[in-house]
């Protein structure tokens, strides 16, 4: 398909679909005329869609559609009715769209914690910035392991959960600033790295992988979608294509908002899998099957189920709730 001979072939149709979204009264006339030039307009988009994937078009389309919907839908007030169009489309389908930079940031958090061990291993007067070989030694020996078994299963949960949550929210809420994630992310893989480097010094690399991975593989992950919301939203300010730069963060923000709410869930699973399963005396190898189906579980949602409802046209905006409903009743 010619993208750009498509486009101009419909961009009469498509601005007429914007001005009739636009509205506020219609005649009968025009009432017919909106529904029509919605339905003939998502049949448009889906094409679009099939052929190219995201383009700017398609995503302008989408926000007509979306307001036009508005127009001859009413949103539901009960909360309850829009949570399976939440969960089965507007939350996957904002995921899918960061897929790709949530894999560059942990690639990028993955070298740099890296780099930072084998530096620190390497080059014993950076290890003695980090402490006396007494104090390093307690950590390898005690503090590391004793840290997840110091309070109630329960109660450290809660605070694991929060303290996630809340660096998450600030990843999203400061993403704009540009600045403030990178620095997360670059204290995240500096404290991975430290504690890297301590274990391994008195060789307990063992122990290392053992009480990080089983949860650490889902909360990582989590907190790298965070980040990656926050950078969306920075380069929606900075490249917003063909809209304004309000349009761009209006719906970029709402879209990843939801994320935001996602991912309070999904620490909260995380939450659970620290408090209760990695100080637990369950064998190693169950630990880490559990902290890798939860990893598993996670990515199908965001990759086969995101994916699915993102090529149905779906942009993970909230504002979308009830087109959203509607298209699961009809799959």
């Amino acid at each position: 398909m010619d993208l750009d001979a498509y486009a101009a072939a419909h961009r009469a149709d498509w601005d007429r679909l914007d001005d009739l979204g636009r509205r506020r009264a219609y005649s009968g006339a025009e009432a017919d005329e909106l529904i029509e030039r919605y339905q003939s307009g998502a049949t448009d988009l889906s094409a679009l869609k099939t052929a190219a994937g995201s383009t700017v078009a398609g995503d302008r389309l989408s926000v007509s559609l979306s307001r036009a919907r508005l127009r001859f839908t009413a949103s539901s007030g009960n909360a309850l009715r829009q949570l399976p169009a939440f969960f089965a489309l507007q939350l996957p389908a904002a995921l899918y769209r960061l897929r790709w930079i949530v894999l560059a940031v942990a690639l990028v958090t993955i070298v740099v914690s890296s780099l930072y061990a084998i530096w620190a291993l390497n080059d014993p007067r950076v290890l003695a910035n980090f402490g006396s070989d007494a104090d390093l030694r307690k950590v390898a020996e005690q503090d590391f392991v004793g840290y997840y078994s110091e309070n109630p299963s329960a109660s450290f949960t809660g605070q694991v959960w929060t303290n996630n949550a809340w660096l998450a929210a600030q990843c999203v809420a400061f993403g704009i600033i540009g600045v403030y994630v990178p620095y997360l992310l670059l204290q995240n893989a500096l404290n991975l790295g430290v504690n890297a480097a301590v274990l391994f010094h008195f060789g307990h690399a063992d122990v290392f992988f053992q009480y990080i991975l089983p949860h650490g593989m889902l909360e990582l992950t989590a907190i790298f979608v965070a980040a990656a919301a926050g950078l969306r939203i920075f380069w929606a300010w900075i490249a917003p294509g063909a809209r304004t730069r309000g349009e761009a963060l209006a719906a970029d923000g709402r879209a990843l908002f939801t994320v935001a709410i996602g991912l309070v869930f999904v620490l909260l699973v995380s939450g659970i899998i620290e408090g209760f399963v990695t100080p637990s005396p369950l064998p190693w190898p169950i630990k880490l099957a559990i902290g890798a189906v939860a990893l598993a579980a996670f990515l199908f949602y965001m990759i086969w189920v995101g994916g699915r409802a993102h090529r149905g046209g779906e942009t993970g905006d909230l504002e979308e709730f009830d087109r959203g409903a509607q298209r699961l009743v009809a799959t």
